[in-house]
């Protein structure tokens, strides 16, 4: 079994399908519940025992080691989520159960116990696992193949992450550092509850989208053995490089979560006229810069393609990795001030973070677009687990480097993130021409992988 549109929703508001709020709003509060939790995990791991807020009193590199474990499972888990929907389910009822799942394991997590946190981390990485991979991949499917309204599509979805992102660290940051860690990590449990409501509500607008591939349709059972063609397999080879590009990049994005969120805890001068800023607070300037921003990239890059300059997926790729990389320099600039006045300066984080944001923007939206052109429908919500799952190595990758950090040094780090990411972006700029060749002209409207195989389902059907 496997997932198929049948027929994208033709109801619409403001230009596009309604459907695309409903997930719009799901994704909203999965994320609020995910970067509440996210925002707080290792300040509270290290947070002493004998405070009148206790957390684990772990060491900094414990924490870390445990943060990199966890994100990593919490998108790799998209794997089996994937083959689920393409095989079980279908991915509109795995999305479901990955939202029931997220709200058992945020209301666990609230439990003032070491037990209780592991449980409840158990079920947030099975839950994200469900849900993450397969609403991506519904979102793409809300669009007819060729509908240039796609690309905006996703940045509209990826707006909701980031006002989710947002939010959370505020409110369940400041709940969570002020009042009670617990009190913070239920907050966020609330937030997946009202994103699992907003999903049960929307079901009417999800009706052609996200469906089991049915045994009973010959052209569905057709196109579940068919074996790929070169085409998609050319297609299929360009993804798994373009997922390398994403280990990469996230590996040195998800410093926010750790190492530099233990940076802004311990070494940066936080006093704002006089209030103390919690270090949780600036989970949300990534957010805060992606909404304020994202129109502004968006923009760009439109004005950049209609002048005829190079605007594909892996270029945009590339220069968001080399654009992000280049924020590591501030954080260098940081640890080069705390070693000689003893801390460093708030917006050393913010311009840093700035940087991030606006590489991000140039990566990430594009990348989930990017796999709905060119991945073969059968395997569409595998495939999409495979770009979770890439984010979480990343996240693994980026609690290693976070670590090695105890003993190499920040400054060393951070710098050697800066140089040695730019000249990644660069190599894969150099290569972009053959790259781009495997692609088959997906991006330029000159095929697709879904209309390919239509043509070869109808020859195989005459």
């Amino acid at each position: 079994m496997s997932t198929i549109t049948q027929e994208p929703n033709k109801s619409e508001l403001f230009g596009h399908p309604k459907g695309l709020y409903i997930l719009f709003f799901t994704e909203l509060w999965e994320r609020f519940s995910y970067y509440g939790m996210r925002a707080l995990f290792t300040l509270f791991l290290v947070a002493e025992t004998t405070s009148d807020n206790p957390g684990f009193g772990w060491t900094n590199d414990e924490a870390l080691a445990l943060y990199g474990w966890y994100t990593m499972l919490v998108y790799m888990s998209s794997i089996p989520g994937g083959w689920i929907a393409d095989r079980l389910l279908g991915q509109k009822k795995t999305v479901m159960v990955g939202g029931i799942l997220l709200c058992i394991g945020h209301t666990v997590l609230a439990l003032n116990s070491e037990t209780s946190f592991y449980i409840g981390c158990l079920f947030i990485i099975l839950g994200v696992g469900c849900l993450k991979p397969n609403i991506s991949s519904m979102v793409g499917g809300l669009y007819k193949q060729k509908d240039e309204r796609r690309d905006l599509g996703f940045y509209i979805f990826y707006m909701g992450i980031n006002i989710g992102g947002f939010a959370a660290p505020i409110l369940c940051g400041y709940v969570g550092e002020k009042i009670n860690w617990h009190y913070g990590f239920g907050l966020a449990a609330i937030g997946m509850f009202v994103g699992q409501l907003v999903y049960i509500w929307g079901q009417k607008y999800l009706k052609h989208v996200g469906n089991p591939i049915s045994s009973k349709n010959e052209q569905d059972r057709e196109l579940l053995n068919k074996p790929l063609t070169k085409i998609e397999k050319d297609r299929v080879k360009v993804l798994l490089i373009s997922f390398l590009l994403i280990v990469l990049f996230w590996a040195a994005f998800e410093q926010a979560g750790g190492l530099m969120n233990l940076y802004a805890e311990q070494k940066t001068d936080r006093n704002l006229l006089g209030w103390i800023v919690p270090a949780s607070v600036f989970q949300s300037v990534n957010s805060f810069f992606i909404i304020t921003l994202a129109t502004i990239v968006g923009a760009f890059w439109l004005k950049w393609k209609k002048k005829g300059k190079e605007a594909s997926s892996l270029f945009k790729i590339a220069i968001g990795i080399i654009v992000m990389a280049l924020g590591f320099s501030f954080m260098s600039a940081a640890s080069v001030q705390y070693e000689t006045e003893g801390s460093s300066a708030m917006y050393w984080l913010i311009l840093a973070y700035l940087f991030h944001t606006i590489g991000e923007l140039c990566a990430s939206p594009v990348s989930l677009s990017f796999i709905t052109k060119l991945a073969p429908l059968k395997y569409a919500s595998i495939i999409m687990g495979l770009y979770w799952a890439a984010t979480g190595l990343g996240n693994k990758f980026a609690g290693l480097i976070g670590q090695s950090a105890q003993n190499l040094g920040e400054f060393e780090i951070f710098t050697g993130i800066a140089v040695i990411w730019s000249l990644i972006g660069v190599l894969v700029i150099l290569l972009l021409k053959p790259l781009k060749r495997l692609t088959h002209g997906a991006e330029d409207n000159e095929g697709d992988v879904r209309d390919e195989m239509a043509k070869e389902l109808e020859t195989s059907t005459n």
